[in-house]
């Protein structure tokens, strides 16, 4: 799992889809993080992606590096509602806190990957595949 959060440290801005109606949705994001050994998502409880996962929990991320290379992680999110994954979260991207915190009245929602599936590839024709 090294290798895909070294790909998506180096390429912060990645794409996150998920599905709605029926019908995929795709948007930027930019946190994530490796905690107990596990790959992180997280977004607002607010938003339309986290109603989205929970009632469809199948997602996937994608992004490209400046050199070609691009990377596919799909799997399946299980939300972790821990204070001690939340805190971890903060520490992670401290600027987070000041978007989710009491003031605002807005929470954030994390999630972790199961059944993860990565695949990267670039124009030469590489391609490597990784299970976590």
């Amino acid at each position: 799992m090294d290798k895909v959060i070294n790909f998506l440290k180096e390429n912060s801005t990645f794409y996150f889809a998920t599905v709605e109606e029926g019908k995929p949705r795709v948007r930027p994001f930019g946190f994530f993080m490796d905690y107990e050994g596990k790959l992180y998502f997280g977004m607002g409880d607010h938003k339309a992606s986290y109603k989205q996962l929970l009632e469809n929990p199948n997602f996937e991320v994608s992004t490209t590096s400046a050199n070609g290379e691009w990377i596919r992680i799909k799997g399946t999110a299980v939300f972790d509602k821990s204070e001690k994954a939340l805190e971890a979260a903060f520490n992670t991207m401290p600027s987070l806190r000041k978007i989710y915190n009491e003031e605002t009245g807005l929470n954030m929602a994390i999630f972790y990957v199961e059944n993860g599936d990565a695949e990267i590839a670039g124009f030469d024709e590489s391609f490597e595949k990784i299970k976590f």
